[in-house]
């Protein structure tokens, strides 16, 4: 097929393509208006030994790993139920929470998400506090000048993570483009023996046309 055989196919079915994308992107669009709203809220901790030495940094990089753990942990978010007074199960809570350790920056990123999102940054800040508590006991046990402090860099803000009707509708869209495009496809292989046209008796004789009866009006 050339190019000019393509452009036909397109005027005689490029309407079943639209229409496939069309209820693609509409059938997204509704399902995602149905789904109940997620929000997440990050709340940084900053992880900042009391000076500024090769070996007491590298410590606190090491030290990052450890945090995390005790961070991503039932027992913190037990903790964290107390604080708050939630009616929530600490493995529960857990399951919404992600703690990211970051090496570069010596940063701990705790990610919350819940369908509130108010409450989400209160159970985002409250487990950074657990973090801060946890280093300021722990830094009574050794000397000042070897100390590694945790600090809430900001207050946690909460943006909404699911769903995302007009991203969906797009991806809707462009799935349908595709399907669309294979039906096409198949129903122009399941029609290939079907002549409508000269280029079609030659293609399927491998003989030119010398002439044809014209079309009576």
């Amino acid at each position: 097929m050339n190019l000019l055989d393509y452009g036909r196919v397109l005027w005689r079915r490029g309407w079943i393509v639209l229409l496939v994308a069309a209820l693609a992107a509409g059938s997204a669009y509704f399902l995602s208006t149905r789904q109940q709203p997620v929000y997440r809220s990050t709340q940084k901790v900053l992880i900042q030994p009391s000076r500024s030495d090769f070996g007491l940094t590298e410590s606190s990089r090491l030290l990052l790993n450890n945090l995390s753990l005790y961070l991503d942990s039932t027992f913190t978010a037990a903790k964290v139920i107390d604080a708050l007074q939630l009616d929530m199960r600490p493995d529960a809570l857990k399951g919404s929470v992600t703690i990211v350790p970051n090496q570069l920056s010596l940063s701990i990123e705790i990610g919350v998400d819940l369908p509130d999102g108010e409450l989400a940054n209160r159970v985002a800040k409250a487990w950074g506090e657990q973090l801060v508590e946890f280093r300021n006991v722990e830094n009574q046990k050794v000397r000042r000048e070897d100390q590694v402090n945790a600090i809430l860099q900001d207050n946690p803000t909460y943006s909404l993570l699911r769903p995302r009707p007009a991203i969906n509708a797009l991806a809707g869209a462009l799935l349908g483009l595709l399907v669309g495009g294979m039906v096409v496809f198949v129903l122009e292989y399941l029609e290939s023996s079907v002549v409508r046209r000269r280029e079609d008796l030659e293609r399927a004789l491998e003989t030119p046309v010398l002439a044809s009866i014209p079309k009576n009006d």
